[in-house]
């Protein structure tokens, strides 16, 4: 599968677990496609998924990354020993931790498309 193709796997998947979106139709442009993407994995609810969407899903995740580049600590300047302030995309920093502002539940965006700092996935 190529990445396009792995992206429609992934929406078709996703969308098909649910009814409401299971006719749901699937754009023809990327940047749609991915955007349409993105809302259906925010939305999707905790629950068991299959080996084949998990390697498929990680394959396209990682390609998408390497297309983005990562941001390493070396790339940047401390602010303090120790102590880094860095904006951006935080599925593209490489580090130990990142501290982020999370809801009561700890479970992060569920608005779709929002553009809160944990919910910046394929942009």
């Amino acid at each position: 599968m190529n990445h396009t193709e792995k992206r429609l796997y992934l929406i078709r998947a996703l969308a098909s677990e649910q009814p409401r979106f299971a006719s749901l139709p699937i754009p023809r442009d990327a940047a749609e496609q991915k955007r349409l993407l993105r809302s259906l994995m925010n939305v999707r609810m905790p629950a068991p998924i299959g080996d084949e969407f998990l390697r498929v899903q990680d394959e396209y995740l990682q390609e998408a990354i390497a297309e983005k580049g990562i941001t390493r600590l070396a790339d940047l300047t401390p602010m303090a020993d120790g102590l880094y302030l860095w904006k951006g995309d935080i599925t593209l920093l490489e580090c130990d931790a990142i501290v982020n502002a999370a809801n009561s539940g700890m479970t992060g965006c569920y608005q779709p498309c929002h553009g809160c700092i944990d919910n910046p996935m394929l942009n």
